[in-house]
């Protein structure tokens, strides 16, 4: 019988074996027995994923890849350490994979199996990440998600957008890359260790002179490019428009939250016990708001359906890395809820604009007006954008109620953030689902300045659909289905109330990986579900978000306030310039702006 032990590492390199039998069989079989394979591997790392978490309720289990164990206090091995959290991290990204494989089956029947094959070796990068226990082993198996994703976002190279989306991609994700080794190669100086509770018992104690807060900022770098934290973001959009719709499901729905895990975990396990412990505060309630408001701002105002959904997904991460600064178990539960919700809600949008990509040709607000009246998928994308503005019982409604209930004991002031945040990307999700789906208001003229349309767009599968597979509608029905779960499951809540728990016990991580001791069970955050104040804030954020719609479906030209905001908005439209140079410049920018908040003098 299989242990703990053995499905760590197994959930891993299934895929990765899947992908190179893919590769070796995939011209020799039918294209169905290709897609029948690649679904399998997918539904099986799911399975094991599950297994995980059941089998971590109570405790993290500690696996050391053949049998190489630490002597004498130094590691050489391959540690994996799973968690509750990181399980489900894991599981979701085996769920959305299976999703898109599935929406997949007809959508791009043209590819050929190295499509299947990037996919399948997309998830185990991110499960061998979500698992990892070693610093160096999370550098590689996010180094293994970039180089795939950059390929799977330029799969169409004979579109010159597709090349030079996939090339921004690449270059800034790769510079961050960089950025994260040499942080990397900073703390294996400082404390020649890589392991993650390795490093962290070295460092306890030690002050937080010049070289740590170095390493601190350069290894997260890497990690918040991949969060698309402002102004670290600039890439997001661009890789989103051209990317084929079932990829930017698993970017958006768990690759950029993935980054936001990193960053905590590094910090909570390596860093905390010797930084100042108003680091995270300083940094990332500031960088997460900015990051929020960019984001919702530059959502509301796209007329591209794929940069819209993008914008929508920073404006999210904001929230998220809000989180990091009041540190808590009850933020870390929200997180894990919204991260979950926001996942199924936001892969389906991405579907459903897939859909239209492919019967319409065009993914422009204008161009798609009351095109879809007779589509009855028209309701689910209006579900998902209600959703999205954190309608009760729906799981980003939850997850919203659960983070504002721990971040506001310390910053009132956030609540009106999130509900802010909430109404503007769920208004903008409702605005061009009521153009597109019951051509109401006004129809939107010709692009603005700066402002980019997504008219006269070849289809993914190669050829247009004039009806909906019913396995592009059941991976779509089954996304918005798990997004509703998790805030109608009370168990879901408890379960990410007992993981956020284990997850910020540096204490217990750092026992048991470095002794093998027992774990010990830590108090479970109160709370952790819905209350009266979270169904009402939840229904305000979505009344705010139908008001945001019904303004924009006017005409907006009778709107003075929109008239005196339009030059800033401009200004910030030409920010997001497409040009690689722009967005290297802006990471170092970022750099500097995390090295000063971070390396504030102590008071």
């Amino acid at each position: 019988m299989l242990s703990t032990g053995d499905l760590a590492p197994l959930a891993v390199l299934l895929p990765i074996v899947a992908a190179g039998l893919i590769l070796v069989v995939g011209r020799r079989v039918p294209q169905p027995v290709v897609d029948l394979v690649a679904l399998g591997a997918a539904v099986a790392v799911l399975g094991l994923a599950a297994a995980l978490v059941t089998l971590t309720a109570r405790d993290r289990a500690i696996t050391w890849s053949g049998g190489w164990r630490p002597r004498a206090g130094v590691s050489v091995g391959i540690v994996l350490v799973v968690d509750p959290l990181g399980a489900a991290l894991a599981a979701l990204a085996a769920a959305l994979t299976s999703c898109a494989l599935l929406y997949s089956w007809r959508y791009l029947e043209q590819a050929e199996a190295h499509y299947q094959a990037l996919m399948l070796l997309f998830l185990a990068g991110m499960v061998g990440f979500a698992l990892s226990g070693d610093l160096f082993n999370m550098f590689v198996f996010f180094g293994l998600t970039g180089a795939v994703s950059y390929a799977l976002t330029g799969m169409r190279i004979e579109e010159p957008d597709s090349v030079q989306g996939a090339f921004t991609f690449a270059a800034v994700n790769s510079l961050g890359a960089y950025l994260t080794l040499t942080g990397i190669g900073l703390l294996y100086a400082r404390t020649g260790q890589l392991g993650l509770a390795q490093a962290g018992a070295a460092l306890a104690g030690q002050p937080p002179d010049a070289l740590v807060v170095a390493a601190f900022v350069l290894v997260s770098t890497g990690f918040l490019v991949k969060a698309a934290m402002v102004p670290l973001h600039f890439w997001l959009a661009d890789a989103h428009a051209v990317a084929p719709t079932p990829v930017c499901v698993l970017m958006s729905g768990v690759m950029v939250e993935l980054g936001v895990y990193g960053v905590a975990r590094v910090h909570r396990v390596v860093f905390s016990a010797t930084l100042d412990p108003a680091v995270p505060e300083r940094t990332f309630v500031p960088m997460g708001v900015l990051t929020a408001l960019v984001g919702a701002v530059m959502c509301v105002e796209q007329r591209h359906l794929k940069r819209l959904l993008a914008y929508s997904t920073i404006a999210h991460v904001g929230l998220f890395l809000t989180a990091l600064g009041v540190g808590d178990a009850g933020a870390v539960a929200g997180v894990a809820l919204y991260v979950a919700g926001h996942a199924g809600v936001k892969a389906a949008l991405f579907l459903l604009s897939g859909l239209l990509l492919n019967r319409f040709r065009s993914v422009d607000e204008g161009g798609l007006y009351g095109r879809g009246r007779r589509d009855p998928s028209g309701w689910l994308f209006l579900l998902a954008g209600l959703a999205l503005a954190g309608l009760p019982p729906f799981g980003p409604g939850l997850g919203k109620a659960v983070l504002e209930e721990a971040s506001t004991v310390r910053h009132p002031w956030l609540l009106v953030v999130f509900v802010l945040v909430s109404a503007a990307t769920g208004g903008a999700v409702l605005r061009i689902g009521v153009r597109i789906y019951l051509g109401r208001g006004h129809r939107p003229a010709g692009p603005e300045p700066a402002q980019i349309s997504g008219a006269d767009e070849e289809p993914e599968g190669g050829r247009g659909l004039s009806d909906t597979p019913a396995t592009m509608l059941t991976a779509v029905v089954l996304l918005l289905a798990g997004g509703l779960a998790v805030g109608l499951v009370p168990p879901l809540a408890r379960a990410a109330g007992h993981g956020a728990a284990l997850f910020v016990d540096r204490d217990g991580y750092l026992s048991q990986v470095l002794s093998g001791a027992d774990g010990h069970v830590p108090p479970v955050p109160p709370g952790i579900g819905w209350t009266a104040s979270g169904v009402l804030l939840g229904l305000l954020s979505t009344a705010a978000a139908v008001v945001v719609a019904a303004l924009a479906l006017s005409d907006r030209r009778t709107h003075a306030v929109v008239d005196r905001i339009r030059p800033a908005v401009l200004l910030l439209r030409r920010l997001h310039s497409g040009h690689v140079g722009d967005y290297v410049a802006w990471l170092v920018v970022g750099v500097a702006l995390l090295a000063a908040l971070a390396g504030l003098p102590v008071r």
